[in-house]
């Protein structure tokens, strides 16, 4: 039986160093519940969604005892469904109340509206969809080195700043390119000290909005590095837009249902919305995208939503696709040889 007693310390780091909570401060601690239909999905998905909200109550519980000078409340809700769905109003209302908000949760809600309009009121959001309690001990990916996490995400930022063409390879067979001209990259540093600040935990990437419409090309993610994903699957882009889904599986299928390829209502899901590029060096674990897509070398590729990114994308949908060992051009220039960064 997992003994919750460990994540302490890594909460109590978390807490003051990438929240940088003051004596006195609100904090939310947030949770997403599995509804009635989703109990009846595989039992490594129920388990995956049970444990996560455990883990959620039970960091409430610590964080109370570690941080006495502070109120804390802890809010539940059901299951969104998926990335990128906006929570129910209830949530929404009450996200701009607090100083601080730890969303624990199983579907994101960073490429909210609930979410953009807390920071724009001054709250400190940390985003930590698909967290596990592994995340949180010693030799974690949010006990990391922030200050060269930093420094290395707001380089490679800079860099995509100053890009106008992007191409993707892999030896599996993606092969994408597209534009980023005039668009700005950002860093999410795992630091959110800030009024009205917000970010992942963990932290580590770069990330910029392609222009919609440019992508074109393959992308392929291996098996294994998506959540149940048991075979590779490969999306196929042309115009901007995911045209095609091959193989994958279960998974493969979901997304072919997701992305309802002979609705033109749901072509929004279909974006490129992300260039993500991981800067966290003691991120590893390949199968969950919130640790994965910040592993130091990886890129992934995004799809849906890119409205918070900088892009003019809105969806209810943002997902997350990680490709290890990339090669990455940034305007013909090598910049990440077979996930190696070589950026300076």
């Amino acid at each position: 039986m997992l003994n919750f007693e460990e994540i302490r310390p890594g909460i109590r780091n978390m807490l003051k160093v990438n929240m940088n909570l003051k004596k006195g401060e609100s904090v939310l601690i947030l949770n997403d519940v599995q509804d009635l239909k989703e109990w009846h999905l595989s039992y490594d998905v129920v388990r995956d969604f049970a444990l996560r909200s455990l883990m959620a109550r039970k960091f409430f519980d610590l964080a109370r005892e570690e941080f006495k000078e502070n109120h804390f409340d802890y809010m539940v809700y059901t299951s969104v469904g998926q990335h990128g769905n906006e929570p129910p109003e209830e949530v929404a209302v009450k996200l701009p109340e607090y100083d601080v908000v730890i969303a624990l949760n199983t579907y994101s809600i960073s490429h909210t509206k609930a979410r953009e309009e807390a920071v724009k009121k001054g709250t400190r959001i940390a985003s930590m969809p698909g967290i596990e309690p592994g995340m949180l001990m010693k030799d974690g990916p949010i006990a990391v080195d922030y200050n060269a996490v930093c420094k290395d995400a707001e380089r490679i930022a800079d860099m995509l700043t100053q890009t106008n063409s992007v191409r993707v390879v892999t030896d599996l067979g993606t092969d994408l390119s597209f534009s980023v001209k005039n668009r700005k990259g950002g860093a999410d540093t795992g630091l959110i000290t800030k009024k009205g600040e917000w970010g992942n935990l963990p932290g580590g990437e770069a990330y910029i909005a392609p222009v919609e419409g440019s992508a074109n090309g393959r992308v392929v993610v291996p098996s294994g590095w998506y959540f149940n994903l048991k075979e590779d699957m490969e999306l196929e882009f042309r115009d901007g837009y995911v045209i095609s889904v091959k193989g994958g599986g279960e998974v493969g299928e979901h997304f072919r249902e997701l992305f309802a390829f002979d609705d033109e209502t749901a072509k929004h899901r279909r974006n490129c919305a992300e260039l993500g590029i991981g800067t966290n060096p003691k991120a590893k674990r390949p199968d969950n995208v919130l640790e994965a897509e910040k592993i130091k070398g990886t890129v992934h590729i995004a799809i849906g939503d890119s409205s918070h990114l900088g892009g003019v994308t809105e969806s209810d949908l943002h997902e997350d696709f990680v490709l290890p060992e990339p090669t990455l051009y940034l305007d013909e220039r090598i910049v990440i040889k077979k996930g190696k960064l070589i950026t300076g």
